[in-house]
């Protein structure tokens, strides 16, 4: 679904942070079950924890990892909105107005993970940009855009 971009309105930066603080609670539990399926087979087989082993912990981090980026990535390339996306009615999309890739996704998560970690500053240059846009934005060729809401039905 290609949208004209030159008409689509920018999420607020408060409607950018609800959507982040619904999917946190979405994601926890991802990782809970995520670290689950792998504790309790590795406790049940060895009687021991994954993370009392450094070689064991990197690999348990680096599937929690995997878990993370593939959460997002799966969500922005299927329908282009996380769940917390979907409550507060935006979209990523490509600048172009297409539909992300998982390249695409990948490349938005790495930048997005560059820019929100120096305290978020990425994040809150939406304030200041001209167009409402975040680093992340910027230099992934990506945006969000808001949706119209649904039709009332009656």
């Amino acid at each position: 679904m290609d949208l004209d971009i030159s008409l689509a309105k920018t999420p607020s930066l408060l409607r950018r942070i609800g959507a982040l603080l619904y999917d946190s609670v979405l994601l926890l539990g991802v990782l809970m079950l995520a670290v689950m399926l792998v504790v309790i087979p590795y406790g049940l087989i060895t009687d021991a924890s994954p993370y009392e082993n450094p070689i064991h912990r990197m690999l348990m981090q680096g599937y929690l990892s995997a878990v993370f980026v593939g959460f997002y990535a799966f969500f922005w390339t299927h329908g282009g909105q996380t769940l917390g996306m979907r409550a507060w009615r935006f979209r990523v999309i490509l600048d172009n107005g297409e539909n992300l890739t998982t390249r695409d996704a990948l490349r938005r998560f790495g930048w997005a993970t560059v820019s929100l970690l120096p305290g978020g500053i990425g994040l809150w240059w939406c304030l200041f940009d001209r167009d409402g846009l975040a680093w992340h934005d910027r230099r992934s060729g990506s945006r969000l855009v808001m949706l119209q809401r649904p039709a009332k039905r009656g």
